[in-house]
């Protein structure tokens, strides 16, 4: 069993670092390729050749940044066949579908497309040059949305059911797994906060050059379209954070739980604002779990439910299968621990099933899969040992979600402003504090888009499948030597990859700073030369 959870622990650690890597690069390829499809539509419209030269540059970007998100993707994918292979068999018919989907077509599109990008500007039309930018654009979208279907599935198992002949789990709507509640509202969550993360990085990037009194206009034209786009981002982030509370509340009550370290819930719940948790806290203590909290009166439960008195239940009362009804009426249904009763009974009727089927017994088939049929809403719970398996960890959920809505906050704050600057006072743009703000958001924005994820992966453990498949049954038989080797191999993969994308933005921004963008020359010159006021020959 050491051994067991060793290979589960490390599996899952391997998986959490490539998919935190992968997470560095998708978001900012959402929010640049829809920045430099505005920009090249300007240009298209106006001929003004200093649009099409911001469009170049920052594409350039775009493709650094496309190239190791579609690397650290790769490497994603190969790793439910090498460490998840019993969730692949369980589950493989549903979850390869989507996959499957944004490989052939998706990844198609936006693959085909982008070589046009680069290499079309004197080969093609410029009405199919931008044609090929938006649907690159769009082929980006529809990856991640297929790619967020497989994972919505993950967190709300929905359009399925388990055949016992075939002893896994088979698809039976295609629309209900595609078109899931769960589906839509993480794809927007996601587009929306991507257009976030890539309005702050033009935004911080200009900011460099405006310090270096380089490409002044440029960065004032980049700055102005960046923050239209994350202000637009910020705010579809903000609604579709309100379609996934209520789809949390509703799915998952133990993620919602853990995400405000509720462990005993009320009728209109007031919500966290700020607060420490408290990591010594036990599950049958009494008190509360988060100490020093500014708390918003019955927000959580507008939230959840979007009705002030509801009820939102915390983790002792989901394990105690605990609610209060709208009439103040206590209410138990089934508890954790009856849910794994009939899980292991559940996983018995199967085993009598296969028993009978290999004695072609089909009264007893018949029999058996009744029994499994009624009990098996349960059967994922009988992997687990004990309620407490249940509860995922509240500490690094609890902070995670608050880093990001707080973090959130700043950057609906952080964009109202540069949109102001931008219009009223350009040259205030150039003050130093402006800049330093600018630049200190490019880190910020990164670490609000990972805490969302975390939030995402770690609330919902310890499944793998929420109340279908733990991550302890989902593992593949090997041992935990190979996978403790891959991870470090992993890790220094990654460091170095992640070096490589750095140093060569950097290079090329420097580079880019060294001449005059928006004029078309490589001439090196120095940078007090750029004043707000320079004149820009086309």
């Amino acid at each position: 069993m050491n051994e067991l959870l060793s290979t589960v622990d490390w599996s899952r650690a391997q998986f959490a670092l490539t998919a935190c890597v992968h997470w560095l690069f998708v978001p900012l390829s959402i929010g640049l390729a829809l920045i430099v499809g505005i920009m090249e539509t300007i240009w298209f419209r106006t001929r003004d050749e200093r649009w099409k030269r911001l469009t170049k540059f920052w594409m350039l970007l775009f493709g650094i940044n496309f190239a190791c998100g579609v690397a650290t993707g790769i490497i994603m994918e190969f790793e439910f066949g090498t460490n998840w292979s019993n969730y692949s068999w369980f589950v493989g018919d549903i979850f390869g579908a989507p996959l499957a989907i944004e490989g052939i077509a998706a990844f198609f599109l936006e693959s085909t497309f982008i070589a046009v990008m680069f290499f079309g500007w004197k080969r093609v039309s410029p009405a199919f040059h931008l044609a090929s930018t938006w649907l690159t654009a769009l082929g980006i979208c529809l990856s991640a949305y297929w790619i967020l279907v497989a994972n919505a599935w993950m967190q709300n198992p929905v359009g399925t059911e388990f055949s016992a002949a075939e002893m896994r789990n088979v698809m039976t709507s295609f629309t209900d797994v595609a078109l899931s509640s769960s589906a839509v509202a993480k794809f927007l969550h996601t587009v929306s906060q991507g257009w976030v993360l890539g309005g702050v990085f033009v935004v911080g990037v200009s900011a460099w050059f405006l310090l270096r009194k380089s490409n002044v206009q440029f960065a004032k034209d980049s700055m102005k379209i960046a923050s239209w786009v994350g202000l637009a981002g910020i705010l579809l982030t903000l609604w579709t954070g309100d379609m996934s509370a209520v789809d949390v509340a509703r799915t998952q009550p133990m993620k919602l739980a853990a995400m405000e370290g509720l462990y005993n819930g009320h009728c209109g719940q007031d919500l966290v604002a700020v607060g420490i948790y408290d990591d010594t806290k036990d599950l049958n203590s009494d008190g509360e779990a988060v100490k020093y909290a500014i708390k918003i009166p019955k927000m959580l439960s507008v939230l959840a439910n979007h009705d002030t008195d509801s009820f939102v239940p915390g983790v002792n009362d989901i394990l105690l299968g605990r609610t209060i009804n709208s009439n103040g009426d206590t209410l138990y249904g089934a508890s954790v621990a009856e849910r794994i009763a009939n899980g292991k009974i559940a996983q018995q009727d199967l085993r009598e099933y296969e028993a009978a089927r290999a004695k072609g017994d089909t009264v007893m088939m018949a029999e058996t899969q009744a029994r499994l049929n009624e009990r098996f809403s349960d059967f994922g719970y009988g992997f687990l040992e004990s309620p407490e398996q249940a509860v995922p960890p509240v500490g690094i959920t609890f902070y995670a979600f608050h880093i990001m809505v707080i973090f959130g906050g700043y950057l609906l704050l952080f964009f109202v402003v540069m949109i102001f600057l931008s219009y009223k006072s350009p040259r205030v743009l150039e003050n130093g504090w402006i800049i330093f703000f600018s630049l200190i958001s490019i880190p910020v924005v990164w670490i609000c888009s990972e805490a969302g994820w975390v939030v995402a992966e770690v609330g919902r453990q310890p499944w793998t499948i929420q109340g279908l498949l733990p991550c302890n049954a989902a593992i593949s038989s090997i041992e935990p030597g190979g996978v403790i080797t891959t991870f470090w191999m992993f890790v220094v993969v990654f460091i170095g990859l992640i070096a490589a994308d750095i140093s060569i933005l950097i290079h090329e921004i420097k580079k880019a700073s060294r001449r005059d963008i928006l004029a078309g020359t490589d001439e090196v010159k120095p940078a007090d030369n750029y004043t707000d006021n320079q004149t820009i020959t086309d």
